[in-house]
C-alpha cells in the first residue's frame, strides 16, 4: 500500500499540478466445496461455512430458492427450515425461505431484484448477514447483484443446482442482469463468501440443464487443458446419457479450471480487453437474445464454440481433425452445433449474429479481443474477425448439421 506526494510533469505555462499517488490492494478469498445432501441435518458443512471466519456468533441469513428447484424438490423449503433448526448455535433464518422466479426471467425482470432488495431492507439484514441463493445461474446472478448493491454488499453464499452453475457461473466473481438487448449489460464484480456445489441436485435436472454445463467444459478444455478435452470426447455419450459419475468429474474439473484462471490470470475483474473464459460467447450471447431465450445458455455457447472453432481451423489454428473432434464431441453430448438463428440476416443483409462482436467489444472496452484455440489446450487472442470467414462457417455448420 503506497500513497506518496510527487510532482507531475508540467502541464504547460502556469498549469503545473501536484500529484498524490494513491494505490492499495484488497485480497479476496472464498472456498468452493463439493458435497452431497447439503441440507441433511447431519451435514454441518453449510453451518460451518457461515462461521468460517470464526466470529463465534449466530449468523442471520435469508434463503432464496429458484422456482425450478422448488418444483423439482417439493420438500426443499421444509428441509431448509429443519436444517436451520438443527444448527441453532451458528445460524438463524431471518424469514421463511423465499421462492423466486428462475430461468431467464430472473435476469430480465427488475421487479424481482427490487423485491429481493426490499426483503433485505425489511428484515434489517446488515453487511455481515447472508443471502443464501439456491438455484441455477440466472438466480445466482440476480441474487448476487441485489446482495452486492444493498449496503454496498452483503455476504452471499451460492448453492448452484445446475451443471452450468456448478462448473462456471456459480464459482466466479461476477453477477449481472440482461438489459438493453445484451447479456449482463448491468452487473457488478462481487466475489461470493462461499460456494457449495451439491451434486445431489443434478439427477433431477431436465436434459437441457443437465447437458448445458458440458458446453462450458468444452470451452475451457479447448483453451486450457488438452487432457480434459480428451476426457470430454471419450465420455460424451456417458454425459449425454446422464452418467452421474462422469458428470461429477466434468463439473469438478471444469470448476477448478475456472477458479485457477480467476486466481492466476492477473485480471480477475476484467479491467483489460481480453476475456479468455468467454471463448465462443460473443456468438452464444447474441444467439440467446435473438432466440428470446428459447435457446438456453449452454446450447447457445455450444453453437458459438462450433463457429469459433471453424474460424480457428480456417486461420490455421486448429487442424481439420481437431475441428471434427470438437464438433463430434459436442454433438455426441447432445449439444447443438448449429441454430437457424446463426444464419438469420438483418434488413441490410448482414448476419444478425455479427452484432455480437460489437457488443462483446463494448462490454470490455478497448479494441475487440476474441479468444480462439491455438491447437487443443492452448489459446490465442485475435483482434479482428473476418465476416466472410464467419459466413463460411455458418454455411459449413448448416450443412454438417444435416438441416441444410
Amino acid at each position: 500500500m503506497t500513497a506518496e506526494p510527487s510532482s507531475s510533469p508540467p502541464a504547460g505555462g502556469d498549469f503545473a499540478a501536484e500529484l498524490y499517488e494513491q494505490r492499495f490492494s484488497v485480497p479476496f478469498d472464498y472456498p468452493v466445496y463439493f458435497t452431497r445432501d447439503v441440507f441433511h441435518p447431519d451435514n454441518d458443512l453449510l453451518a460451518g461455512v457461515l462461521d468460517r471466519l470464526g466470529e463465534g456468533r449466530r449468523h442471520r441469513g435469508a434463503v432464496l430458492i429458484d422456482s425450478g428447484v422448488a418444483d423439482a424438490h417439493p420438500g426443499i423449503v421444509r428441509r431448509i427450515k429443519e436444517y436451520f433448526h438443527a444448527h441453532p448455535a451458528r445460524m438463524e433464518s431471518a424469514t421463511e425461505p423465499k421462492v423466486v422466479a428462475g430461468g431467464n426471467v430472473a435476469k430480465t425482470n427488475w421487479d424481482i431484484v427490487r423485491d429481493v432488495m426490499w426483503t433485505i431492507g425489511t428484515l434489517h439484514l446488515d453487511r455481515q448477514s447472508y443471502i443464501i441463493a439456491v438455484g441455477g445461474g440466472s438466480v445466482l446472478d440476480m441474487a448476487g447483484f441485489a446482495a452486492s448493491i444493498v449496503h454496498r454488499g452483503l455476504r452471499q453464499v451460492r448453492l448452484p443446482t445446475t451443471t452450468l452453475a456448478q462448473n462456471d457461473a456459480g464459482v466466479g466473481v461476477k453477477n449481472g442482469m440482461d438489459e438493453h438487448g445484451q447479456k449482463n449489460f448491468v452487473g457488478t464484480f462481487a466475489p461470493p463468501f462461499a460456494v457449495v456445489n451439491d451434486f445431489a441436485f443434478l439427477p433431477s435436472l431436465a436434459q437441457d440443464d443437465w447437458i448445458g454445463g458440458a458446453a462450458e467444459a468444452f470451452k475451457v478444455a479447448m483453451i486450457k487443458d488438452a487432457d480434459f478435452f480428451d476426457f470430454l470426447c471419450r465420455n460424451a455419450g456417458a454425459l449425454r446419457d446422464r452418467d452421474l459419475e462422469a458428470m461429477q468429474q466434468c463439473v469438478r474439473r471444469c470448476a477448478v479450471l475456472h477458479l485457477e484462471h480467476i486466481r492466476s490470470s492477473g485480471d480477475p475483474f476484467e479491467f483489460g480487453s481480453a476475456r479468455p473464459l468467454d471463448f465462443g460467447h460473443w456468438a452464444g450471447h447474441r444467439l440467446e437474445i435473438l432466440s428470446g431465450y428459447a435457446l438456453h445458455h449452454g446450447q447457445a455457447v455450444a453453437v458459438g464454440i462450433a463457429l469459433d472453432s471453424y474460424y480457428a481451423m480456417r486461420k490455421g489454428l486448429l487442424s481439420p481433425d481437431e475441428l471434427d473432434r470438437t464438433l463430434t464431441g459436442l454433438q455426441t453430448c447432445g449439444l447443438p452445433t448449429f441454430s437457424d438463428l446463426l444464419a438469420a440476416r438483418t434488413g441490410d443483409g448482414d448476419l444478425a449474429v455479427l452484432e455480437g462482436l460489437q457488443q462483446f467489444r463494448e462490454h470490455l472496452g478497448g479494441r475487440l479481443t476474441v479468444t480462439l484455440p491455438d491447437g487443443i489446450g492452448r489459446k490465442i487472442e485475435v483482434h479482428h474477425m473476418d465476416p466472410g470467414t464467419i459466413a463460411d462457417g455458418v454455411a459449413y455448420l448448416h450443412e454438417r448439421s444435416g438441416t441444410g
